[in-house]
């Protein structure tokens, strides 16, 4: 069964991983895979040999979900017009002024009218010794399922901000992407200036991004240049990027404010199913598996919970935090990186990783982990699947923040039925 929740490529991937777990579960383990697409009928050569095969952990840049503004896309712009507008490497620029509203003080604008605006060629040159590297799920605050896992690369912002000279009177950074000059189209988001030039612990820095997976950013995935912020959902990493403007208006701008979104929301982590069966025979182990998007609480527990359709629950337990859950395996980081990675293999200097290439913390916060499990001892009837997550401070899913509007992160619940 292919899950809804995901994209393709994100759940062939897991599936991959999923089926080397269960191998390593010994003769249990090949007795659940029968549930598996890749039938225990098969030889155990070929199983084996299926199970081992590398992981893709990262999601190909085409295989990425995509939340798309603009009428005509900017990115389905002639090239002509896609040069004219600085849609392309070769004339992109971006500005970074003053707000002309509030009395903010920089002493070195960098725009199109001086002539100074940044170009390519500038944020390549501060590229040779400030980019950054690191693993991001992008997630949209108002869906259930994660868009895409990718390895992003750009300058962090801080460092275009000080080369205007900025003086006094910053509050927030607003910026701006391409939406055909019309003012009906404009998407914006804007951010603390705290935000921007210092990182809270453990988290990375906010960055021009120009790369994704090792690849110059499509105009699709928001390219030449798009904002990016790791501990954000993604209205927060504007595409096709074109103006930074710092104020000192302590208001947001964003556009998702008028949607009646949380815009100063970070990411939540929660727990969302891949593989369950839909029909299992009685007494034989059922095989669970899932993903977690890691968010700012970070993942201590995956938890399972199954009960009959006909059994209701209590009416003041709205998030079933009574109900006997049963722990998941949070299955450990891939060998194989996969995505468009050459070899599938990360680059030596991924922020958050050691010299060797290894997590240094796994889970790792804004990204993703596979959950896997099996279900036992079950007798006939339908039944109601549920799975949760519980972070590093203990708090069970959806709980600290259950507020959909804040990023959605509801207790998933499936059916399957046992005969």
């Amino acid at each position: 069964m292919k899950s809804k929740l995901l994209t393709p490529e994100l759940h062939r991937q897991h599936l991959e991983l999923t089926r080397r777990y269960f191998m390593q579960l010994g003769a249990m383990g090949i007795a659940a895979m029968s549930t598996l697409p890749l039938r225990a009928k098969d030889s155990d050569e070929v199983l084996l040999a299926d199970v081992t095969e590398d992981l893709e952990y990262l999601t190909q840049a085409n295989e990425f979900g995509t939340v798309e503004r603009g009428k005509p896309l900017p990115y389905k712009l002639p090239l002509e017009k896609r040069l004219e507008l600085g849609l392309e490497r070769k004339t992109w620029k971006l500005e970074v002024i003053p707000d002309p509203k509030s009395n903010t003080q920089i002493t070195n604008p960098l725009s199109r009218k001086k002539g100074n605006a940044l170009d390519f060629e500038a944020l390549m040159k501060l590229a040779e010794t400030h980019s950054v590297k690191f693993l991001k799920i992008m997630s949209c605050n108002n869906m259930s399922k994660p868009l895409g896992m990718g390895l992003w690369e750009g300058v962090p912002l801080r460092h275009v901000i000080w080369k205007t000279n900025p003086q006094a009177n910053i509050r927030r950074v607003f910026y701006y992407g391409h939406h055909n000059e019309d003012p009906k189209q404009l998407f914006q988001s804007s951010l603390p200036i705290g935000r921007a030039l210092e990182d809270p612990p453990g988290d990375h820095p906010v960055i021009l991004c120009y790369k994704l997976n090792g690849q110059w950013l499509s105009g699709r995935r928001g390219g030449p240049v798009r904002m990016l912020v790791p501990d954000a959902y993604g209205f927060k990493s504007v595409k096709w990027l074109k103006s930074v403007i710092l104020t000192n208006n302590y208001q947001a701008n964003d556009t998702y404010a008028g949607g009646n979104n949380d815009i100063a929301s970070w990411m939540k982590t929660m727990a969302r199913f891949i593989y369950l069966p839909r029909r299992e025979k009685a007494n034989e182990p059922i095989a669970v598996t899932g993903l977690v998007q890691v968010g700012v609480g970070s993942l201590s527990k995956v938890q399972v919970w199954i009960t009959p359709q006909d059994k209701a629950w209590r009416e003041d337990d709205p998030y079933f935090t009574k109900a006997p859950w049963q722990d998941a395996q949070i299955l450990p980081p891939p060998t194989n990186w996969g995505g468009d990675l050459p070899e599938g293999k990360l680059p030596a200097d991924v922020l958050g990783f050691t010299k060797e290439g290894k997590p240094k913390h796994w889970p790792m916060r804004y990204a993703i982990a596979h959950w896997a499990t099996l279900i036992k001892g079950m007798k006939p009837g339908k039944y109601f699947v549920y799975c949760r997550t519980i972070d590093s401070k203990g708090n069970a899913q959806p709980m600290p923040r259950p507020f959909k509007k804040s990023g959605r992160n509801a207790i998933q619940k499936t059916e399957i039925e046992i005969g």
